[in-house]
């Protein structure tokens, strides 16, 4: 059973966690290349704010949005 956990430990540390350990050495470098990932999913979930924003817009536009405070039985 020790094998199983230190087999799980060397996929992790050794493996998947390589290109991580790459953009931590990289920091004393350069701050903003080694943030990439951060950067990305910043720019992803900034992407998706601005299309969730222009759904909501347009289904207010076509008149499909219910804003009756009595839409929802809780409200009552």
């Amino acid at each position: 059973m020790k094998s199983f956990f230190e087999g799980i430990q060397y996929l992790f540390v050794n493996i998947l966690f390589t290109p991580l350990d790459f953009l931590r050495s990289l920091e004393l470098e350069s701050w903003f290349v080694a943030n990439t990932i951060n950067w990305l999913f910043m720019i992803i979930c900034a992407a998706a704010m601005v299309y969730w924003v222009m759904q909501l817009k347009l289904h207010d536009d076509n008149g499909e949005e219910n804003q009756d405070t009595t839409a929802h039985s809780f409200f009552k």
